[in-house]
């Protein structure tokens, strides 16, 4: 099973995401996944130009010539698409954006109606396989995800994906201090592992696995203090 994870945070693996990414590959990797990694960030990926060359003079193709021609060739292949971002005000990263806009050239220009709603139909080569949201959040509140979420399974539906649910770690930050403290967190590592072996293994991934991944850390009046104890020198 061919598995694409796109890391849209600007800092790649070093940050959060990259760590709770890596986990989640290990346990696709576990169950026989062949992953590969994309970073918008290393690549030169122009803006959409919404000149729909790639729907009429060019079909299937972008008139930009830069990596988005790569990166097409590789999400229509990819069983399974992972888009791992941080919450960037409300959202994704302008990177992951900027990607998922130039992704049209995989669709025809064309309506058909799906689910009673108009969509562009993929375009033959195009696999219908899965994507999954990876996630991470500086809050505290679930719902600050929402946004995010709505936006992602949008994106599925039109790409004729289906959406296979969300990896989500709020205060993730907290997570490098709360280790050197000696809080546990093994379980919420092992569970980001077994929620990419569920994926390979089950084509989803089970709520018990991801509400251990989300789980609540130290309390969120003790998040505020340390926060603002941070920032209120700056």
């Amino acid at each position: 099973m061919d598995v694409l994870v796109i890391n849209g945070s600007p800092r790649k693996e070093r940050a959060h995401t990259g760590r709770i990414v890596s986990l989640f590959a290990e346990g696709m990797k576990e169950k026989g996944a062949q992953v590969d990694f994309i970073y918008p960030r290393d690549l030169k990926i122009g803006d959409c130009r919404g000149c729909f060359n790639c729907w009429e003079k060019t079909p299937g193709k972008c008139i930009q010539e830069d990596d988005m021609a790569d990166v097409l060739r590789k999400m229509a292949r990819s069983d399974i698409i992972v888009l791992a971002t941080p919450v960037y005000v409300d959202g994704m990263t302008g990177l992951m954006k900027t990607l998922i806009d130039r992704s049209i050239p995989l669709l025809h220009g064309r309506f058909e109606i799906r689910e009673d709603h108009c969509r562009h139909p993929p375009r033959e080569y195009v696999k219908q396989g899965k994507l999954v949201l990876l996630s991470v959040s500086g809050f505290t509140e679930m719902d600050n995800f929402d946004p995010l979420i709505t936006h992602v399974k949008a994106i599925c539906k039109n790409m004729k994906r289906d959406y296979a649910g969300a990896v989500l770690r709020p205060i993730a930050w907290v997570m490098e201090g709360a280790e050197e403290q000696g809080v546990p967190l093994d379980d919420i590592y092992g569970a980001i592992k077994e929620a990419g072996r569920e994926l390979i293994s089950n084509g989803s991934m089970k709520k018990e696995t991801l509400a251990i991944i989300s789980r609540e850390i130290i309390p969120r009046d003790n998040v505020v203090q340390v926060n603002n104890s941070y920032w209120n020198n700056k």
